[in-house]
């Protein structure tokens, strides 16, 4: 795959992502996976990418006033320390890319399969079990190297505690610190990133601006779910069974 292709399309998935209010790291990683770079290389670059795609996309939908702190905050305060656990477990290369195949398909069954609720449906969200999901979300994005927003949107959607944009405001914020978490826990260990870093950092923050300008347009969000979803499916099919 030509380079040049690449940065093309590592823009292309970090305006899709923000766009529905995630940083992108599993749609990173995959395309990185393809494209031969090395996982140890792969999940520290994945979470600093993810820093500035989730923040420009937080910062748009708090400013339309989505965010739910109370319901973020139980499932953050379980999630930090153990995304910085995870941070320092080492997976074996090809299990790895089983994993993270596996993982891109939470986003695929959300984005085709589970419709935003009613705000007349919306429940009150246990506090226990904010608990015990943010931990476990919390462990895996660490392990893998994302932000666990993937894992989370769709928790909160089948469990009706947030609708739509609720959801991706308080997922926006959830990567953000799994990310700051998940890297303090890679800096226990030797990590190391690509020469281009710069260059991916570049394409992923102008990537998530376009992405946080369409989530606030009248674009179609489903349409933007759909195509995200089916290029996830692809990119779990090659992880999973190449």
């Amino acid at each position: 795959m030509n380079v040049e292709v690449f940065y093309i399309i590592l823009f292309v998935i970090a305006a899709l992502y923000a766009a529905v209010g995630h940083g992108g790291a599993s749609g990173y990683l995959a395309l990185m996976a393809l494209y031969g770079v090395a996982p140890k290389e792969m999940k520290p670059t994945a979470l600093v990418l993810n820093l500035f795609v989730s923040m420009t996309s937080f910062i748009q939908y708090y400013r339309g006033g989505h965010f739910k702190l109370r319901i973020f905050l139980p499932i953050a305060l379980a999630s930090i320390p153990l995304a910085f656990v995870g941070g320092m477990i080492h997976i074996e290369d090809v299990l790895y890319k089983r994993i993270l195949g596996v993982l891109l398909l939470f986003p695929v069954f959300r984005f085709f399969f589970f419709k935003s609720p009613d705000d007349k449906d919306l429940k009150e969200p246990n506090p226990y079990l904010s608990l015990i999901f943010g931990g476990i979300i919390g462990l895996f994005s660490g392990m893998i190297g994302i932000g666990g927003g993937i894992l989370l949107s769709p928790v909160l959607i089948l469990l009706k505690w947030t609708n739509q944009k609720q959801t991706a405001a308080i997922s926006a914020a959830f990567i953000f610190v799994n990310s700051v978490s998940g890297l303090g826990g890679m800096l226990t260990k030797e990590i190391s990133f690509t020469n281009d870093m710069w260059m991916y950092v570049v394409c992923a923050f102008a990537g998530g601006l376009l992405g946080s300008y369409l989530a606030s347009s009248k674009l179609n969000q489903n349409g933007i779910k759909y195509v995200l979803a089916v290029v996830l499916l692809m990119a779990a099919y090659k992880l999973i069974i190449i």
